[in-house]
């Protein structure tokens, strides 16, 4: 049995709403890499507390195969918001969502607050990037992923529309600067970022054009709200086989005796920098994590 990849692919991030019971049992059988078990937007207010209980049971009882499964919560200055996180830190869940934060003070209270919940120190913290204070704050924000439980960001530019009026495009002309702020956040700071939901989930050719801008801006992967949208992002996000080819080209050039000790070489008629070996390191082992997870179920 090959042994498991460091990288966890990160596609498809399927939001799924908390209080529908025959979605929450479909998403056990789903291609998605990251289900997002959905206590807020999804659900309304008069039904937040049987959706609580109701992922409660689904992750407690790991229903979910070797999917990474993330719980959204209300936020914590809402009616439900403390309720949720308790109930998630019993679930132990692979990582908690948390909407609506505009600032680092807020992501170290929060980390505060999982500690005093009795949260594991690995169950990881993602955080909605949808407000305007928080686009503006992102360096700081991602700061304090060294001292933090903070993972990554997931973008929500439904709400950021609203806040800031902006009209939303289909190229997305008006967030052109928050998609690549978010990225560089996170990468300053080891962080992953997952790009936001694309709302027309039947236009297909659409939802593959905002994939693959979203790819080329370096985002992990594409939060989705229907099963309908998971194949065209877990195959735009998917390395290409001739990439992941030429991948091992490097890899296996580099560790021939004669390239000992170079940072250049040439590899498929290309000159290959030591960096170019890093980033084919990292291409194969997404491609070999890839593999693993459409096997292990």
């Amino acid at each position: 049995m090959p042994a498991p990849s460091p990288y966890r692919p990160r596609r498809s991030c399927l939001f799924m709403p908390g209080a529908n019971a025959r979605a929450l049992e479909k998403a056990q059988s789903l291609p998605a890499d990251t289900l997002i078990l959905d206590l807020e937007d999804a659900v309304a207010p008069d039904a937040k507390a049987g959706a609580r209980a109701a992922v409660l049971a689904a992750v407690s009882e790991r229903r979910f195969g070797s999917r990474e499964v993330l719980i959204r919560v209300n936020s914590l200055d809402s009616p439900w918001g403390r309720d949720d996180l308790a109930m998630a830190v019993s679930a132990a869940p692979d990582g908690i969502v948390v909407p609506k934060v505009t600032c680092a003070e807020q992501v170290e209270k929060l980390d505060n607050a999982l500690s005093k919940a009795g949260a594991a120190t690995d169950l990881a913290l993602w955080l909605m990037v949808e407000m305007p204070r928080a686009v503006l704050d992102i360096r700081d924000i991602a700061a304090v992923a060294g001292s933090t439980r903070l993972r990554g960001f997931i973008l929500g530019l439904n709400d950021l529309a609203l806040e800031t009026h902006a009209v939303a495009t289909a190229d997305r002309v008006a967030f052109q600067y928050v998609l690549s702020a978010v990225v560089l956040a996170a990468r300053a700071h080891g962080l992953l970022a997952i790009d936001s939901v694309y709302n027309d989930f039947r236009d297909e050719a659409g939802l593959a054009q905002q994939c693959e801008q979203a790819r080329v801006l370096g985002f992990d992967g594409k939060s989705l709200i229907h099963p309908a949208q998971l194949e065209v992002a877990n195959r735009v996000f998917s390395p290409h086989p001739e990439a992941v080819s030429h991948a091992r080209a490097v890899i296996q050039a580099f560790s021939l005796p004669e390239n000992s000790g170079k940072g250049v070489i040439q590899v498929n008629g290309k000159m290959t920098e030591l960096l170019h070996l890093q980033e084919a390191q990292r291409l194969v082992a997404i491609s070999e994590a890839i593999a693993q997870s459409t096997t292990g179920g």
